[in-house]
Formats: C-alpha cells, sequence, structure tokens
C-alpha cells in the first residue's frame, strides 16, 4: 500500500498550502482529487511558481488534478414519490471499483458499493449497514453480498473496515456494524452465507480487542481496550496523532487555540471520527468548547454495546458452525462486558445509560441517544429497556423524531439534529422490547420528517432539525449535504419493521 506522503493531495508543501490557504471553502476538496500529470511534474512546477507574485493557487490546482464534483440530485415532488426517488438515487450512489483512477485516495475494493452522498464520494463503514437494511427491502441482495464481500476484503488488508475507503481513513474504524451486515445476509440467504465470512469477524473482534491481554491496573489503557475492574471495554481511537488530513486546516487551527498537548488533541478529534459522531457534546468537558474534547478517555456505551453484539453473534455462529470452544469463550466476553458496561455506564437512578470517563472513574452527564444501542443489541434488561424507552418519550421525542442530545451546542450529532441510524436502532430496539406503541411514534415521526421535506423540496437530507418547521439539519465542520445513503435505507426500512 502507498504511503500517504506518497500523494501531492494528502502530504508534502503543496498539501500544506492548499489546505492551509482556503483555496476551498471544504477541506475535503483537495484530498479527494486525482492527479492529471506525473506526481513529479506537480511538485516541481508548484516549487517553482508558487512564490510569484501572480501565482494563482486555485488555477494551479485546477490545471493539475480533476477535483472531485457534488451533484446535488433534486426531484420535482410533484411528480414522484419519495420511495420512487430513493429507488432511483441508488444508481447514483452504486460505485464500481472498476472506474477507480491511478493515484486517487479510494482505497481499492473488489466489488460495487454505495457511497454516502454529498461530499462524502466514497463508502462509510457504518453507513453501509444502514443503506443495506434499505437495499434489503428493495430485492438488492446481491449488491448486500457485495458489500459483505469489500467489508471482508478491507479487514482482510487492514485489519479492520477502515472509517471510509479513503486511504487517509486507514488509521481508524468506525461503530463496528459488520456483524450486523451478515445478520442481513443470513435472514436472506441461510446461516451458510455466514460461514466464509466468520474469519474476517474474528479478525474485526480481535482489532477491537488488541491489547487486552496486556493492560493492567497501572497501565490501563492500550489502542482501543482499557482496563477496568470488571473487564477489558473499548474505547475509540486512531492510530495517528495529527490533524486530518481531510479537515487540515480546521485542526490546525483548533490546535491553535488551544492550550492542550497538540498530539492528544488531533488524537482525540479522530477518535470522534471513529465514533460516527464528529463532532457531539458528549465527548466534551465544556459544551461550547471543541477544544476540550475527550474521546479516548470515555467508554462509550454504544461502542461497546456493538462489541457485546459482536461476541453474541461470534458465539451463535461459530456454536452453529461446530466450534463449541470459541463458542463458549464469546459467550463468557459477552456476559462480562454486559456486567461492567451495567457497573459503570448503566445510571439505576437515572433509569438511563452514559458514557464512562475510565480516567475520573465517574459516569458523564450528557444525556444522548448512544443510550438506544443497548436495545438495539439486545443487550439490556427489560427493565432497563423500560426505563430508557420512558426517558426517550418525555425528553427526547419531539414533533420530527428523536434529538440526539439534550444539548444545543452547535456541533452536528447534538440537538435540535435527527440522524437515520439512531431512530433506526430506537426503533428496532424499542420493538424488540415490547414498546411497539413508542417504537411506531418515533418512526412515524421520522418519517412525516422525512416526507414532509421531500415534499417541499425534493430531497433526502443527511440530518434533520427534529424540532422546527424547516426540517433542515445544521451544525458542525460542513453544509448539510443531500442524497443521502443511511437517509434512504431507514426510510425504506422502517416501514416494513412494523408491517
Amino acid at each position: 500500500m502507498r504511503s500517504l506522503s506518497s500523494y501531492p493531495q494528502l502530504a508534502g508543501d503543496l498539501f500544506k498550502t492548499v489546505q492551509q490557504s482556503g483555496t476551498f471553502s471544504d477541506s475535503k476538496t483537495f484530498v479527494d482529487a486525482v492527479p492529471d500529470r506525473e506526481l513529479a511534474e506537480i511538485r516541481e512546477r508548484f516549487e517553482r511558481e508558487h512564490t510569484e507574485p501572480d501565482f494563482d493557487m486555485r488555477e494551479f490546482v485546477a490545471e493539475s488534478f480533476t477535483l472531485p464534483e457534488d451533484p446535488v440530485a433534486a426531484a420535482d415532488p410533484s411528480t414522484v414519490s419519495m420511495e420512487w426517488y430513493i429507488d432511483e438515487l441508488w444508481t447514483h450512489l452504486i460505485r464500481d471499483p472498476s472506474e477507480e483512477q491511478e493515484w486517487s485516495t479510494r482505497l481499492s475494493v473488489p466489488r460495487r458499493y454505495v457511497i454516502a452522498g454529498g461530499r462524502f464520494r466514497e463508502s462509510y463503514y457504518w453507513d453501509t449497514y444502514f443503506a443495506a437494511i434499505g437495499l434489503a427491502v428493495t430485492g438488492r441482495i446481491n449488491l448486500i453480498a457485495d458489500l459483505a464481500e469489500n467489508c471482508a476484503a478491507l479487514i482482510d488488508q487492514y485489519g479492520c473496515v477502515p472509517n471510509g475507503n479513503r486511504l487517509y481513513y486507514a488509521s481508524r474504524s468506525h461503530p463496528p456494524m459488520f456483524c450486523h451486515l451478515l445478520d442481513i445476509l443470513e435472514s436472506e440467504r441461510g446461516i451458510e452465507a455466514v460461514r466464509s465470512y466468520l474469519p474476517e469477524l474474528r479478525r474485526e473482534y480481535e482489532f477491537w480487542m488488541d491489547g487486552s491481554e496486556e493492560v493492567t491496573d497501572t497501565e490501563p489503557a492500550f489502542r482501543r481496550v482499557v482496563h477496568t475492574e470488571q473487564a477489558v471495554l473499548n474505547r475509540y481511537w486512531d492510530d495517528r496523532a495529527a490533524p486530518r488530513e481531510e479537515s487540515y486546516r480546521e485542526d490546525v487551527t483548533l490546535a491553535e487555540t488551544s492550550e492542550r498537548e497538540n498530539r492528544q488533541l488531533y488524537r482525540d478529534v479522530r477518535a470522534a471520527c471513529e465514533s460516527g459522531w464528529d463532532f457531539s457534546s458528549r465527548w466534551l468537558t465544556d459544551q461550547d468548547d471543541l477544544a476540550t474534547i475527550r474521546t479516548t478517555k470515555l467508554l462509550p456505551v454504544d461502542l461497546n454495546a456493538l462489541c457485546y453484539a459482536m461476541e453474541n453473534k461470534l458465539s451463535r455462529w461459530e456454536r452453529t458452525f461446530g466450534n463449541q470452544e470459541h463458542a463458549e469463550k464469546y459467550a463468557r466476553t459477552a456476559e462480562r462486558r454486559r456486567q461492567a458496561v451495567d457497573e459503570l455506564c448503566w445510571d439505576d437512578e437515572a433509569g438511563f445509560y452514559f458514557d464512562y470517563s475510565w480516567s475520573k472513574k465517574c459516569r458523564t452527564e450528557t444525556w444522548s441517544l448512544a443510550a438506544v444501542v443497548p436495545l438495539f443489541c439486545r443487550m439490556a434488561t427489560e427493565e432497563q429497556a423500560a426505563k430508557v424507552a420512558a426517558h426517550l418519550k418525555e425528553r427526547f421525542l419531539h414533533s420530527g423524531g428523536l434529538v440526539t442530545t439534550l444539548t444545543e451546542s452547535g456541533e452536528q450529532w447534538d440537538a435540535p439534529n435527527g440522524w437515520a441510524p439512531l431512530h433506526w436502532m430506537a426503533s428496532v430496539g424499542l420493538h424488540q422490547y415490547g414498546h411497539e406503541r413508542l417504537a411506531e411514534m418515533v418512526a412515524g415521526r421520522w418519517l412525516d420528517l422525512n416526507r414532509e421535506v421531500f415534499d417541499r423540496n425534493g430531497l433526502m437530507l443527511e440530518k434533520y432539525d427534529v424540532t422546527d418547521g424547516s426540517g433542515r439539519g445544521s451544525g458542525g465542520e460542513y453544509p448539510l449535504q443531500y442524497g443521502f445513503g443511511w437517509t434512504n435505507g431507514v426510510a425504506l426500512a422502517l416501514p416494513a419493521l412494523f408491517y
């Protein structure tokens, strides 16, 4: 695999100059560009010309690279339904690996994949699962099999499924959803469809648990594992401690305004990107200051619920295929994890799950929809699920669905925004624990908002404001995106959950 330093759009003087100059309003534009000339020629010409008084950086880049496009696929809502539009959108979001260009920063995969949409011109790990639940409704099972094959190939090459299939994402993963993707294959094609992927699922689990045998009371943390008195649990992490290539200017500026040690700040920012919640007040000590981000100091309840699900599914599938010893090992680990999460993340007085600060040995105070993931993963007891359900209805539910947190910080994974993946996991979790009326209410309000915005604008959005009339989500590092893979998938899958 080529290193980042080989790519002029990812490293070196040209990269830093373009990113820090603000040549493009979106820092992701340049890292997704593809060189049109020999790399040596681009570098030599830049060194020769960039100090000249009439040098035009944007013109130089345009002459040396093919810049990415972000087509906005809007429809006329007076002529088509939301469902028809979503079905047509798949053709715009599906990519064939044969189309990849030399020196593109995309990571190669063997089969077709689904991009998120807008500025997200590549596949994203947990997005892939939420797109797949909609693909299943429309009968695109062969494409779901392609997505599973791609995940397996990436695990074989990188030890994990990277955040997205870009070279600059390869140092981190995303919430682990491969086993849930395999669940879809099993339901559509039977248990034998899972057998060939067990080696990769085991390897992904080893990626998340790397160092679990070495962490101790005195050295409690290594990469993604943290030793606690109850069990070894997981945190989000990134193997690099540097500004993100795709948000270079933003990260450097943040470091300049902070008194923190830069490497740790960058690591915490990147770890939040591995969580998928980039960014949220749940990661901050001061909800108004991103520089107080402390992702690596927290044991997130949603990540540990997803790891619990991975252990349980590995146990079931190992037992099915005759690997009894492995099955029992995963089952024991899952039960230890469940008990540890109950002790550390469950607040019995509040009746809710919270992230746990392993460095301060206390729960955080951020109420967030991360608490629905233990229900989605069947990790909660009936009593815990009932208490979470009551708080969802009382605190989180608005006219358009569930707010992500109860905090308005300006970050996109906070109020007033709602997100498709969290509505899916909340609805499924409530449904699994028998809270049918609330599950239908959550799903119904979310789908009504999706449809209302589509009928007004002819678009599916990346995120929605669930509290006001416009429905348009806001906040974060970039403008609202349209498309949008996981919104489409959840919009198709939610009705099928109840009928």
